[in-house]
């Protein structure tokens, strides 16, 4: 039986952030690398997960189209209803963290467009390394077909489940997942976590992936996720502790 982590200081995190190049996105990944190291009592890495250094690296092999207005397409996702547009780079290359750290007790990936609020080290003293992952288990569905920057705005099984999640890299089950897998498996099939049992997703509390005009107004957020737009775009200035994103802009960038 495995055991849970615990407050033991020998116990090994790492944090890995999708990077976004585009402009839309500008300063995304910076307030959520300043938040993380704002609100963590110790100081784990915190890495961008870059696709260029990926594809370099030979990690991620995935065939990639791009349409005649730059979106990029993951060509093993298409369907006749889906033409295999991504919203962003890291879609389905976050699947690759339990790779990149595989001698940690616990490697988390989020989505840049989050904003966190409470300290992700006290969380991972919750977790039963029993599981092979923790997750928000969101029953999410899109209200528009187009978010950010006209990025078309998909709709999936356990939607929004992959964006904020704690690997388990020393877990049997997830030792199922292979580098082919990851790099030859529809990201549909990637993001419901296809290789994993029901009850080896363990469930964390929706105030860690809160998503704003979705989840529970009255509940204190201890991750903001902007999962439709970020404050800095037009329209959307006044959402939910849009000050705060913005004052983390601005720490990051003086």
């Amino acid at each position: 039986m495995l055991l849970k982590s615990g407050g033991c200081n020998s116990v090994k995190m790492s944090i890995h952030i999708g990077f976004d190049p585009r402009p839309s996105q500008f300063g995304a990944f910076h307030v959520a690398r300043y938040s993380v190291r704002k609100t963590m009592a110790l100081q784990w890495p915190v890495k961008a997960l870059i696709l260029k250094d990926l594809r370099k690296a030979g990690l991620y092999t995935r065939p990639t189209e791009y349409d005649a207005d730059g979106h990029m397409i993951d060509t093993l996702s298409k369907r006749e209803d889906y033409d295999g547009r991504v919203a962003t780079e890291f879609a389905n290359s976050r699947f690759l963290v339990p790779f990149l750290a595989p001698q940690d007790d616990w490697c988390v990936f989020m989505d840049c467009d989050m904003l966190v609020r409470a300290s992700m080290d006290r969380l991972r003293e919750t977790l039963d390394r029993s599981k092979a992952l923790y997750c928000v288990q969101h029953d999410y569905t899109p209200k528009d077909t187009v978010k950010m920057d006209g990025q078309l705005q998909t709709n999936y099984p356990r939607k929004n489940w992959s964006s904020f999640v704690y690997f388990n890299p020393h877990h049997p089950s997830n030792k199922k997942l292979t580098l082919k897998d990851v790099n030859s498996l529809p990201g549909r099939d990637l993001h419901r976590f296809c290789w994993l049992a029901d009850s080896e997703i363990g469930r964390l509390d929706e105030s860690w992936n809160w998503l704003p005009d979705h989840s529970d107004p009255d509940m204190i957020p201890n991750n903001v996720h902007y999962t439709d737009a970020l404050p800095n775009l037009p329209g959307h200035e006044n959402r939910p502790y849009a000050d705060e994103w913005r004052e983390a802009l601005y720490e990051c960038v003086r």
